[in-house]
């Protein structure tokens, strides 16, 4: 009898003991299971696991996997899976808790990389135009903390179209929920394949075109090419087929970017006019609080570049972003900006003006804004 209870207890222990194993098994696979399916990124981590880029502000450039650029699938993001990886919402910090985390970090010692946020296609584009004041507008807002761009000119939908969406992707910094991804390439504006190509990534992109009195740009851009060149031919022997006659070359890049009309119907055939902002390049260096005011209303922005940014270089003849605190220097645009332009004949600028002025009316009634430049 005494044996028998003895039994009894001893399997009772041993039934205790599998019943404790299977009950330990279930939660280990739980948890790695809630951890394969991205469920337990809510658990807390460490601070070396937060440790963003957000704060970082060098461009990544590193390439991803190619994708076709034709791809059907991507005309409309919505239709794939892929699509969904693209515009899933980044699993981040909040903006105080990172920040927190970015001064944590580096008090001790510990880099902080590009790993916050989401890489995506831009939301807006400048897409135009050469010696317009592309460079200028760029760097003016990306004083804005709610804008990330790329810094080189990626010039994807013109040059580098055969590297897929995926590719172009890859370049782009990676933004917050409510920041805005832009980049700038202004050859996009006179390039026939470029609209086609950016509807097929975006066809609700915002669109903002920098243009300039046509005449002046085509000097500057001839300044431009002259000093990489110093050996090119006069200003005046490109822009005219013939002096006598006064026929215009309009075959000569520097001419036909003006054509501000004629590259703007091309655009209009995919996206409504709403989708453009024009920005006044002369009133981007006489009142550059101003134009940004408008550019940051266009693309639902805040306020936040205002005069106090801003100072006017007389060396240069343009204006420059104040010195960033922390900065022992003033930012402003490199000697490549503001050269002397060469010495134009009156009555060659004087036969450009009388060529653009037709072009330069039909830009303004289609753009909705008289630019004074007759």
């Amino acid at each position: 009898m005494g044996c028998s209870g003895c039994r009894v207890r001893f399997n009772f222990g041993k039934v205790l003991s599998k019943v404790s194993v299977f009950f330990t098994m279930v939660l280990i696979f739980t948890y790695v299971f809630y951890c394969l399916t991205g469920l337990c990124d809510s658990a807390p981590r460490t601070l070396y696991s937060h440790q963003a880029s957000y704060y970082d502000t060098a461009d990544d450039l590193r390439p991803s996997p190619r994708l076709l650029p034709d791809a059907p699938r991507l005309r409309n993001r919505t239709d794939s899976a892929d699509a969904a990886q693209v515009d899933a919402p980044a699993r981040q910090l909040p903006l105080h808790a990172a920040d927190g985390a970015k001064k944590s970090a580096e008090s001790n010692g510990i880099p902080v990389s590009n790993s916050f946020g989401t890489k995506r296609f831009p939301q807006a584009l400048i897409v135009g135009v050469k010696k317009g004041g592309t460079r200028a507008l760029l760097e003016f807002l990306r004083i804005h903390p709610d804008v990330r761009a790329v810094g080189a000119e990626p010039h994807f939908f013109d040059r580098f179209y055969d590297k897929g969406l995926e590719w172009y992707r890859s370049l782009m910094p990676r933004t917050l929920d409510g920041q805005i991804t832009m980049e700038k390439t202004p050859s996009y504006f006179v390039t026939k394949e470029a609209p086609s190509r950016v509807c097929s990534m975006n066809c609700q992109a915002k669109l903002i075109v920098v243009v300039r009195d046509p005449v002046t740009r085509a000097v500057s851009d001839y300044t431009q090419t002259l000093s990489k060149n110093p050996g090119l031919p006069s200003f005046q022997s490109l822009a005219l087929k013939n002096t006598t006659t006064g026929l215009i070359d309009t075959t000569w890049s520097a001419v036909r970017i003006g054509l501000y009309a004629k590259h703007l119907e091309n655009w209009l055939r995919h996206f409504p006019l709403s989708h453009f902002l024009f920005v006044s390049g002369e009133r981007l260096v006489s009142d550059p609080a101003g134009e940004m005011g408008r550019v940051q209303d266009f693309l639902g922005l805040k306020r936040v570049v205002s005069e106090k940014h801003f100072y006017f270089n007389q060396t240069k003849g343009f204006p420059c972003l104040k010195k960033p605190e922390g900065s022992s220097r003033p930012r402003c645009l490199g000697k490549s900006k503001g050269r002397p332009h060469p010495e134009i004949p009156s009555e060659v600028l004087q036969t450009l003006r009388d060529f653009y002025r037709p072009f330069n009316h039909r830009f303004y009634q289609m753009s909705g804004q008289d630019f004074g430049w007759d």
